[in-house]
């Protein structure tokens, strides 16, 4: 598993490297390899053995800061098939969906692994996250990068390849989460399979898929407390007694919609 904050870095280690100006670069630590840059060279073995947090000399002269990713920076930066939900989306996925420790959640599709890595770490060992994936090809990625940020796919991760509603009654999930096309198909689904109390969520990018979602929900008639939000994200400048917002933020990226399940014949 992902090594504890402020070990030294091992080889296979996520490295976050970091310039003068801020500018990172997520690299994979392999013996006997070198990191590249405008600021020169770096190499692997001279970071492997150092503590987290330590400054490195490239060939330039100039330095780099090493520090293992934040799985927000391991998301955005790691390369991928799949878009990923922005960390804001995920983190607030999590609140509202009511995700923790010990949870069996049923996730799909994996994508590139990014809401996986999330929802496992959110689970964590006394649960279960059972992911499905509909291509081969992204869910060949999502284990390997999956693999990457852990260290290795945790034990509490069944990563699966085929359809969710085939699986879906096996699992006994007490919460869905899906990152698909169509999720309202799966309604129906997660209506008869999840228990009083259970959570259903969904992300999709655009209104019609909100608005088929939502029907789909008050069609099944059993879900309540839904709701249907975006999140912004803006940073803000400081310096000294200058303080304003950015002139940049993270606008919309996507709708987020969840709701609980109750017994209609309770």
């Amino acid at each position: 598993m992902k090594p504890k904050t402020g070990t030294p870095f091992a080889p296979g280690d996520a490295c976050l490297l970091y310039d003068a100006k801020g500018r990172r670069y997520l690299i994979e630590l392999i013996a006997g390899r070198n990191f590249h840059s405008h600021r020169g060279a770096l190499a692997h073995d001279d970071i492997i053995g150092s503590p987290e947090g330590a400054s490195l000399e490239t060939t330039n002269g100039t330095f780099l800061t090493a520090l293992r990713p934040r799985l927000s920076d391991f998301v955005l930066k790691m390369s991928r098939g799949a878009t990923v939900l922005y960390p804001k989306d995920a983190a607030s996925l999590l609140m509202w969906a009511d995700i923790g420790p010990g949870m069996t959640v049923l996730e799909a599709g994996t994508g590139s692994g990014g809401l996986t890595m999330v929802l496992a770490r959110a689970v964590g060992p006394t649960g279960r996250l059972v992911s499905i994936e509909r291509r081969e090809d992204h869910a060949k990625l999502a284990r390997s990068r999956i693999a990457g940020y852990f260290g290795e796919v945790p034990d509490w991760v069944d990563l699966r390849i085929g359809e969710v509603s085939d699986v879906a009654e096996d699992v006994g999930p007490e919460r869905i989460v899906l990152d698909l096309p169509d999720p309202w198909e799966m309604v129906p689904t997660a209506a008869a399979v999840l228990p009083g109390g259970g959570g259903f969520a969904c992300y999709v990018p655009n209104v019609p898929q909100v608005e088929a979602v939502r029907s789909a929900m008050e069609e099944a008639g059993c879900f309540i407390e839904t709701a249907t939000f975006e999140v912004m994200m803006r940073d803000w400048s400081i310096s000294g007694r200058s303080v304003r917002p950015s002139h940049r933020m993270i606008g919309h990226t996507g709708f987020i919609t969840v709701g609980r399940k109750i017994l209609k014949d309770a």
